[in-house]
C-alpha cells in the first residue's frame, strides 16, 4: 500500500541529559514517639520529611532524645540547620512494643489529669469512678475528653471537654498501654538500616548520608552502616556518619580514641567517625547529627555538588561534652592529633566560633589513597558514580552499537566538562579503551567506559617563607 503524503520522523537525541544524583540527604534510623503524631507513620518504613511540621506530624516529637533518638535529628536538621529533605526510619513499633498501664485513679485539676508521656492514646480507657460500689462510667474520646501531649514538660494530658458528661468530675480512672522503648534492641536498628534499600521505590529519593544517633557507636551497627554505604540497592554509594561512644564505658579522653577505634574496627573508607558530643544550651547532640546538617548545608551552598569539606565550617553549638554533660575542652594541638586519627571533632579557635575539624574519613591513617582518605574527594567519587548509574540506567538492554557507545561517552564528557569549568573538578574525561573491552565481553553485552576524575583536595596546610632581604635597606636609604 503506498504511503502518500509528507511524513516527519523523530530520532533520539545523540546526547542524554544527566540525572544528577541527590546529595546531602540523610537516612536516619532510630526511635520516634509516633504515638503522639497526628498522622503516625508505620514502623520500619522510610518516611520522607521536608519540614519540621511534616516530621512532627508523621513521627511526633519529644525532648527526651536519649529515649526518642530521631527527635534529636529532627530538631538539629530542621530547626538549627534549616536543611531538607530527610528520610527517617522509626524502629519503635508501638503496636507490639508496649507495656500495660494498670487502672489507677487520678485527681482532676482544672479539668485535667497528667499521665506519663509514653501513654498511648489509642486504646486508652478513661472512666469516672462509681459512687458506693457502682460501676464506673466510661467516657468517650473526643466527646467527653481529649488527649494531648506536651513535649516541653514531657507529659500526656487528658483534658475533659466542657461539652462532655464528666466535665466537673473530681477523679478519673485510667488504664491502657505505654510505649516500651526498652524493647528496641540492636537487631531492630540493624533491620531498620536494611530499609534504606526501599527508599528509591517508596519515596523516590536515594540518600547519601546514613545516620543512627545513639546507636552508631555500636560496632555491629557501624559495620552494617558501612556495608550499606558501600552499595545501597547494591549500586549507589553513601557515607556512614558514626559516633565514638562518649558514655561511661566509652572514650572520655582524646588519648583513648585510637585504641577504641581499632578495637571496634571503625576504619572503613565509607565511615566518617566523630568525637565527642556537642551541646547548645541545655541540648546535647551526637556530633554525627550536626555533621549531617552541616554537610547538607555546605552541599546546598555549592549547588548540590559535594566537592567542599565540612571542615572549618560552623556547627550550631556552644561547647563539646560527653554523654553525661561533662565539658570537653580541646586545644588546637589536640584537635590536630584527633584529626590525625581520622576522627572528626570540633574546635573553637581564631575567633571563628565552633567549627568542624578534620577532612579525613575513618580509613585514615591506615589507608592514604587520596580518593578514600579525604571526605570531599571520596564524596565526589560517590557523586559522579551515582549520577552515572541514574543517567544511563535507561540505556540498559539497548542494542550495543557504536551510536550507543558514542552517546554514553559524549554525555559523560559534556557533563564532566561542566563540572571542570565550575572548578568542582580539576579535570575529567570519559574514554572507551579497547584494551578494557575484550571481544568476549563485547559479545556478552558488557561495555566498559573509563572515567578519569580529579576532585580538588582540601588545602590543609599553607606554608609562608619569610626572608630578610638586604636589598631593601640599600634602596630605602640611598640618597
Amino acid at each position: 500500500m503506498p504511503n502518500l503524503g509528507i511524513h516527519v520522523y523523530e530520532k533520539a537525541t545523540a546526547v542524554a541529559i544527566p540525572v544528577v544524583a541527590d546529595v546531602g540527604i540523610p537516612f536516619v534510623v532510630g526511635l520516634a514517639p509516633v504515638h503522639t503524631a497526628a498522622k503516625p507513620a508505620k514502623a520500619n518504613v522510610p518516611v520522607l520529611c521536608t519540614s519540621w511540621d511534616e516530621a512532627v506530624e508523621k513521627l511526633g516529637f519529644s525532648y527526651d532524645w536519649k529515649k526518642y533518638t530521631l527527635c534529636e535529628f529532627i530538631y538539629s536538621h530542621f530547626q538549627l540547620f534549616g536543611c531538607q529533605p530527610v528520610i527517617f526510619c522509626n524502629v519503635l513499633d508501638t503496636d507490639t512494643m508496649k507495656n500495660t498501664l494498670e487502672a489507677k485513679e487520678y485527681d482532676v485539676s482544672d479539668h485535667k489529669i497528667t499521665l506519663p508521656f509514653d501513654t498511648i492514646a489509642a486504646g486508652l480507657k478513661v472512666s469516672v469512678p462509681g459512687d458506693g460500689g457502682a460501676d464506673p462510667a466510661e467516657l468517650k474520646p473526643d466527646e467527653d475528653y481529649t488527649v494531648l501531649y506536651d513535649e516541653n514538660d514531657g507529659v500526656c494530658i487528658v483534658e475533659l471537654l466542657s461539652s462532655g458528661s464528666a466535665y466537673s468530675a473530681a477523679k478519673l480512672s485510667v488504664s491502657g498501654s505505654t510505649v516500651d522503648t526498652s524493647a528496641v534492641v540492636t537487631a531492630d536498628v540493624v533491620s531498620g538500616l536494611g530499609v534504606i534499600d526501599a527508599c528509591m521505590s517508596m519515596v523516590g529519593v536515594i540518600p547519601d548520608l546514613i545516620c543512627a544517633p545513639g546507636f552508631s557507636h555500636l560496632s555491629v551497627v557501624a559495620a552494617i552502616m558501612a556495608t550499606k554505604a558501600a552499595g545501597i540497592n547494591g549500586l549507589f554509594r553513601a557515607k556512614a556518619l558514626v559516633d565514638v561512644d562518649c558514655g561511661a564505658e566509652g572514650v572520655t579522653e582524646y588519648s583513648a580514641l585510637t585504641p577504641w577505634k581499632n578495637k571496634n574496627n571503625m576504619v572503613d573508607e565509607n565511615q566518617i567517625l566523630c568525637w565527642p558530643m556537642v551541646k547548645l544550651g541545655d541540648y546535647k547532640f551526637h556530633m554525627s547529627t550536626q555533621l549531617a546538617g552541616l554537610m547538607a548545608k555546605v552541599d546546598t551552598d555549592n549547588a548540590g555538588v559535594p566537592y567542599e569539606s565540612p571542615s572549618n565550617k560552623n556547627y550550631k553549638m556552644d561547647g563539646c561534652c560527653l554523654e553525661d554533660g561533662t565539658e570537653v575542652n580541646l586545644t588546637f594541638e589536640q584537635s590536630n592529633i584527633i584529626a590525625g586519627y581520622g576522627i572528626v571533632t570540633a574546635l573553637n579557635f581564631m575567633s571563628m566560633g565552633w567549627t568542624c575539624r578534620n577532612n579525613y574519613t575513618a580509613c585514615y591513617p591506615a589507608n592514604t589513597d587520596v580518593k578514600d582518605q579525604f571526605i570531599p574527594v571520596s564524596r565526589m567519587f560517590d557523586f559522579v558514580g551515582n549520577t552515572l548509574i541514574r543517567t544511563f540506567w535507561s540505556k540498559l538492554d539497548k542494542p550495543m552499537n557504536r551510536r550507543l557507545i558514542d552517546t554514553i561517552i559524549d554525555t559523560c564528557n559534556i557533563w564532566l566538562n561542566g563540572l571542570v569549568s565550575q572548578e568542582y573538578l580539576l579535570g575529567a574525561r570519559a574514554e572507551y579503551l579497547e584494551e578494557e573491552n575484550s571481544l568476549v565481553d563485547l559479545m556478552a553485552g558488557i561495555l566498559h567506559i573509563h572515567i578519569y576524575i580529579t576532585p580538588p583536595s582540601p588545602m590543609q596546610e599553607c606554608d609562608f617563607t619569610l626572608e630578610y632581604d638586604t636589598n631593601y635597606v640599600t634602596s630605602a636609604l640611598a640618597a
